[in-house]
């Protein structure tokens, strides 16, 4: 298991959405993407743009059915910082509540 690490960039929910998307798989298109999530070409393209220059997504121009798409895939050093990001959210998660109830007092 990766050490725990929140990530600020990547907790952001459609960021979050599209780096679990990519750690699914070794390529995912960007019309799959944007079918997926249901943002609008730029807005979708802002996000991966700022996945892109952390050095967490890269994008590769393929042709598919004689037509040019865009393949994204997670870096290595995407992947380890978003499997470290997602065992920051599981201690979160899994960690005791340490707030004190009203019982307590």
């Amino acid at each position: 298991m990766p050490d725990a690490a929140f990530n600020p960039l990547i907790h952001a929910p459609h960021r979050l959405r599209i780096c679990a998307m990519l750690s699914q798989a070794d390529g995912v298109e960007f019309g799959e993407i944007l079918e997926r999530i249901g943002l609008t070409k730029s807005a979708l393209s802002k996000q991966i743009g700022q996945l892109a220059d952390a050095g967490y997504v890269t994008e590769e121009a393929i042709v598919r059915d004689r037509r040019s798409r865009q393949l994204l895939s997670l870096t290595p050093s995407g992947r380890e910082a978003y499997a470290a990001h997602k065992a920051a959210l599981q201690q979160l998660i899994e960690a005791p509540d340490r707030a004190p109830s009203t019982m307590d007092a």
